[in-house]
């Protein structure tokens, strides 16, 4: 990954300069035919509905993905391919690249190419990164990832728990977290995510349920915060 960031970085080197926007035949971005549906047309528009409007086209381009991925058997690999354009548009100078107004969408295509040949993407994942940069919606590729999670994860009956700890947990640990949030969750699979939390202390944090509304808390912060609000220091006076 830290190899596709350098060439990305690299590219991104000589796009800056280019300040005129040309436009030439378009590309080849024969996708399928779901991508041709009024579900979809509605979602690549504009309006001044804001982020609900926004998170609308998102959701529309989420499902439209996956119901190609599923319609060829790939959406593991596909839900794979997300994660991957997840974390490279992680990358601020990747993700100001293509929303630098002043760099040809010509250009922007051929930087797609590369993430996908450097990442392994599959073709029709690649095709749908061409969709959002020639539809000039890939300004809300972050929020399509965060939509085709959900919807793999209805379409799996799968259970999503984030692990925010101090230091990356080990597998074993994991594992034994996966077990409990399935039992608690009745989850026919479970998902992990890890990031790291310094704030915690030490111990670690589970959020799972819708939108993460359910929460077990086990990190040295929360029991800290807890002796704390045992402690009732308003009512101690300071000899001075």
């Amino acid at each position: 990954m830290a190899a596709l960031h350098q060439t990305a970085a690299s590219l991104q080197a000589k796009l800056l300069p280019t300040i005129r926007i040309s436009r030439t035949t378009p590309a080849n971005l024969s996708f399928s035919a779901t991508f041709l549906s009024g579900r979809l047309r509605l979602g690549q528009h504009r309006s001044h509905g804001g982020a609900r409007m926004s998170a609308s086209a998102a959701g529309s381009y989420a499902a439209a993905l996956a119901e190609v991925a599923a319609s060829n058997n790939t959406l593991d690999a596909t839900s794979g391919d997300v994660e991957k354009i997840e974390s490279v548009f992680a990358d601020s100078q990747v993700f100001d690249c293509f929303a630098n107004p002043t760099i040809s969408i010509e250009k922007k295509l051929a930087l797609v190419d590369e993430i996908a040949a450097s990442s392994s993407l599959l073709p029709h994942t690649a095709n749908f990164l061409k969709i959002l940069v020639d539809a000039k919606r890939i300004d809300i590729v972050k929020e399509i990832v965060t939509e085709f999670e959900s919807v793999y994860n209805k379409i799996t009956n799968t259970e999503l728990a984030v692990v925010s700890s101090v230091v990356p947990l080990e597998q074993q640990h994991l594992a034994q977290i996966a077990k409990q949030v399935q039992k608690l969750s009745g989850a026919k699979n479970v998902r992990i995510k890890t990031q790291i939390d310094p704030s915690l202390v030490a111990g670690f944090t589970v959020r799972f349920g819708n939108s993460g509304s359910k929460l077990i808390d086990l990190s040295v912060k929360k029991q800290l915060e807890e002796i704390a609000s045992q402690l009732d220091l308003g009512n101690i006076q300071l000899a001075v």
